[in-house]
């Protein structure tokens, strides 16, 4: 199987390109261990949740686990837009914490020995609505503190960044919270969020992106003071490249003592990538990044190689029968999703529910992988009349296409419903298939998100009429997937191929 998938950041010969992850790794904290890097990400609604990734020079990634594997009850259905927001991810104390907010609940903290796993069960450490973007600090003298940031849309305010102080262990606060940064203090600062707390030469940082996803910029922050008064210095932006918004992200150093920063640029449908910025420090003291405080391209790899390519995996052969770690589903998953599949392959139960996909919680997906790309499986529908199962790019808007089990009979259908609500649509005429008999389904994806579905049924091409264009979910980009729908019965789907299309 194809381990690189549609895009790799390797460019051979010691260099890279960025984005390093392009695909939807959003809100990404980095950190080393040894000769070892991890890096975890929002994961909002999606389940399992806070992503870990492992890489031995911060170019090639792979998927190592997940820190969270269940959402708090209320997420028996989709709920867009919920669930975990930016996390941190620190190494102390010869173990790794997590540390995550729900907007909705709190900020938890999970730890492991392992940042493969197995996470401990999340521990509400702060209560309340609106409080995100946790990250901890252990100073020099054993004192632990959290910082976090504030979500207007649960708590009527943001722009500021909260302190406090917290027992070694991060189980509880040791006193009220203090605004250290007040954003509105900070002349053109808005939407100051996301911070990063580090200890260096006597001094304290925060790392904290503002503005906004799309259009924001990155503040470093430093202080003598754990709790300020800090001083603001704009060191990454947009400057003259396409890189909107670049922020957001984690400073890293290397085994040498070479310093980076990873961050994310939104690039909408195709959700927040991961960009690695090279790092250095002026002469009063500052950090600079990129080309003089603006997004490159590529550089050389931080760590000298070789290095085989490698990113996350897309493809899947579904060994065992289960999906692998690149799937999520949009909601808590229940038993009897997946049914064993003893001929290799996925069969996914033809369940009731909801007519539209973006409500259903049983809908299997995964990131878009790159900015061009093709996947392809084979499909069999095994199910009473009123069942429906193929392959789906949704967002806020989705298309399909798949098999519909009719009274009249089956028919290879390709669908699409454009806002939000809106009933699903037909995008060309249905063509009656022998009952039984298996297609080949495929997604062509090509800049910028345009999709075009096809499928193949006894050796008959079948084109689905016009582009698709895939738009975002809710702070996620769009989800590429595989879905089961209908009163009964079961669909087998064959290995999972992703690849870069064919020129055209």
């Amino acid at each position: 199987m194809d381990v690189t998938g549609p895009w790799t950041a390797g460019t051979g010969e010691g260099g890279y390109r960025n984005p390093v992850l392009f695909a939807d790794w959003s809100d990404p904290d980095v950190i080393r261990s040894g000769d070892d890097f991890y890096l975890t990400a929002s994961s909002f609604n999606r389940v399992p949740g806070l992503p870990v990734l492992h890489s031995i020079d911060l170019v090639n990634w792979r998927i190592a686990g997940h820190a969270l594997h269940r959402l708090p009850d209320e997420h028996a259905t989709p709920r867009p837009g919920c669930g975990v927001w930016a996390p941190a991810l620190r190494r102390h104390d010869g173990r790794f914490w997590i540390c995550y907010p729900d907007p909705d609940h709190g900020i938890y903290l999970t730890t492991a020995d392992d940042p493969a796993g197995p996470w401990s069960a999340p521990r509400l450490i702060l209560a309340g609505r609106g409080l995100i973007d946790p990250c901890p600090l252990w100073d020099d003298d054993g004192r632990a503190y959290l910082v976090h940031a504030w979500a207007r849309s649960r708590c009527g305010f943001n722009n500021r960044l909260t302190a406090y102080p917290m027992t070694p262990d991060l189980a509880e606060p040791l006193g009220p919270g203090v605004v250290i940064v007040d954003g509105d203090g900070i002349p053109g600062c808005r939407t100051l969020e996301g911070p990063k707390w580090y200890r260096r030469d006597g001094w304290y940082w925060i790392f904290a992106p503002a503005g906004g996803v799309t259009t924001g910029w990155q503040y470093a922050l430093r202080s003598r003071e754990v709790f300020g008064p800090y001083e603001p210095r704009v060191v990454l932006d947009q400057g003259d490249t396409e890189v909107n918004g670049p922020h957001q992200g984690a400073w890293v150093q290397t085994a040498t003592g070479e310093d980076w920063f990873v961050h994310f640029q939104d690039l909408h449908a195709y959700g927040r990538v991961v960009h690695l910025q090279p790092m250095s420090w002026s002469d009063d003291g500052w950090p600079v990044i990129g080309d003089h405080g603006a997004p490159v391209a590529g550089h050389r790899t931080p760590v000298p190689g070789p290095h085989p390519p490698s990113a996350p995996a897309t493809s899947d052969t579904f060994p065992g029968g289960r999906p692998g770690a690149q799937w999520s589903w949009p909601a808590n998953p229940r038993p009897g999703w997946v049914l064993p599949k003893p001929s290799g392959g996925l069969r996914l139960a033809c369940l009731p529910g909801e007519h539209d996909l973006r409500r259903r919680p049983n809908v299997l997906g995964q990131r878009l992988p790159g900015p061009r790309l093709h996947a392809a499986t084979g499909l069999r529908l095994h199910a009473p009349a009123g069942a429906r199962a193929g392959l789906v790019v949704h967002g806020r808007t989705y298309a399909w296409i798949g098999l519909d089990h009719r009274p009249d009979g089956t028919y290879l259908t390709c669908r699409f419903a454009e806002a939000e609500g809106e009933a699903e649509q037909d995008a060309a005429d249905p063509v009656a298939v022998p009952a039984g008999a298996g297609v080949r389904l495929s997604v062509t994806v090509t800049a910028p998100a345009t999709v075009r579905f096809a499928a193949e049924i006894g050796g008959e091409r079948w084109e689905c009429g016009p582009p698709f264009t895939a738009t975002a979910g809710a702070w996620i980009g769009a989800t590429l997937g595989l879905f089961a729908a209908g009163p009964g019965g079961h669909a087998d789907f064959d290995r999972f191929l992703v690849s870069a299309p064919e020129p055209t």
